[in-house]
């Protein structure tokens, strides 16, 4: 080899070197066992006497307590918005126990997830919803665990009680007060149920029934739960008017319960995740379905724009996780299944990542999240999903942070 194209092949000493994908142990992980959505409601029913739970959040007992859910309320968005929300702007120095500081939603940052979480006190390795679609081991298909589509037995998907059933079983007064239309689902059925489910269709009806039945037992425990904070976000973008006026309604709505708490309650206000609004450009939006490297040896893609689930054909695991990571690695933590258990995405990092076995492989072979403006579309097969304007499932802080607000009597 000459001298000329020996040094054409060495990179010169002012060259800025070549971009490294992140590495997945980077990644902000929840903080399960000591200040995610999980641990809510353990340290609740624990401090009302509710045996056998126990949790790192660290609340001051009450014997009547009501969890009032805002889908879509992140921290940082809610932060960011303080005169469409100044009852809950209020509220913010008094956040997790008075630190002012938020929790976290587990990953990925996701309804079905997070509501799994809340209602069973459980980090998603192990209730096994990790992810709006994942692969369902025994029938190879994407099975989406927020429209329970396609059918699956519940209480084999999610075999553990819920905080509810405990606490019902242990003599609190126990309720869930939200939209009819949830009464029957699957998710409410394996995450929510426990006691009495009462729907109303207002937010006003839900606000003064949740009040009525918390003042309805010497221990009471009542969750109620708001979804169009989400929805407008979804369908608008959180830097739209119309998001802008549901969050001053739902302001309103939280004002009114707290005016309504009966003595010796607690109402704690949190959320299942926040929001991005990702750009309409093809740098932001990669559309899967028109990516031939992307789509190479891949046999299903689940998950949501920002936290993908990459199920690999047989034996192209490897070679898919290397081509996601040098196609999308510098915008997104791309990790294998057993490189994101063992980094604590699921679970845990001192659990050994705390997966159960029955959840392992819903996993994807390759796990993708986003940490830019930027999310992994579907536009044929997916094509709602890639319309919405905001999006979250990540573990960036707007996503990933949620508030746990607390007025007492």
């Amino acid at each position: 080899m000459s001298d000329s194209i020996a040094g054409s092949a060495t990179a010169s000493p002012w060259q800025e070197p070549e971009p490294q994908p992140l590495d997945p142990r980077s990644a902000p992980v929840p903080r399960y066992g000591t200040g995610s959505l999980a641990d809510l409601l353990p340290a609740v029913a624990a401090g009302q006497g509710v045996p056998n739970l126990s949790s790192g959040l660290t609340l001051a007992p009450a014997d009547r307590v009501c969890v009032f859910l805002i889908d879509g309320l992140g921290w940082e968005l809610l932060r960011a918005h303080p005169a469409e929300a100044p009852f809950l702007t209020s509220l913010l120095p008094g956040s997790l126990g008075g630190t002012g500081a938020p929790i976290t939603a587990g990953f990925p940052s996701t309804t079905a997830t997070s509501l799994a979480s809340v209602g069973t006190g459980l980090p998603p390795g192990a209730h096994g919803l990790p992810g709006y679609t994942v692969a369902d081991p025994a029938t190879g298909q994407l099975m989406n665990q927020l429209r329970w589509q396609p059918w699956t037995d519940p209480h084999a998907w999610q075999p553990y009680p819920t905080v509810f059933q405990l606490a019902d079983a242990a003599g609190v007064h126990t309720c869930q007060v939200s939209a009819p239309t949830f009464a029957e689902t699957p998710l409410t059925k394996i995450a929510l149920s426990g006691g009495t489910f009462l729907g109303r269709l207002s937010g006003e009806e839900r606000m003064d029934l949740a009040a009525e039945r918390l003042a309805a037992g010497d221990r009471s425990l009542v969750y109620t739960y708001y979804s169009e904070v989400d929805g407008k976000g979804h369908r608008f973008g959180v830097d739209s008017e119309e998001w802008r006026a549901q969050l001053r309604y739902v302001d309103g709505l939280v004002q009114r319960l707290a005016e309504q708490l009966p003595p010796r309650a607690a109402l704690y206000v949190t959320a299942d995740h926040g929001m991005i609004d990702v750009p309409f450009d093809p740098e932001s939006r990669i559309d899967f379905d028109e990516d031939w490297e992307l789509r190479a040896g891949v046999a299903l893609l689940g998950g949501e724009g920002r936290a993908r689930h990459v199920y690999a054909v047989p034996g192209a695991a490897g070679d898919v996780l290397a081509v996601w990571r040098e196609v999308v690695g510098e915008r997104m933590w791309v990790a294998s299944r057993d490189e994101a258990i063992e980094a604590g995405w699921f679970g845990r990092p001192e659990d050994g990542g705390g997966v159960d076995e029955r959840v392992y492989r819903r996993i994807g072979d390759v796990v993708a999240a986003a940490s830019a403006d930027v999310a992994i579309v579907a536009s044929r097969t997916e094509p709602k999903e890639s319309a919405m304007v905001g999006l979250h499932g990540s573990m960036t802080p707007v996503e990933q942070l949620v508030p746990l607000l607390e007025v007492r009597s």
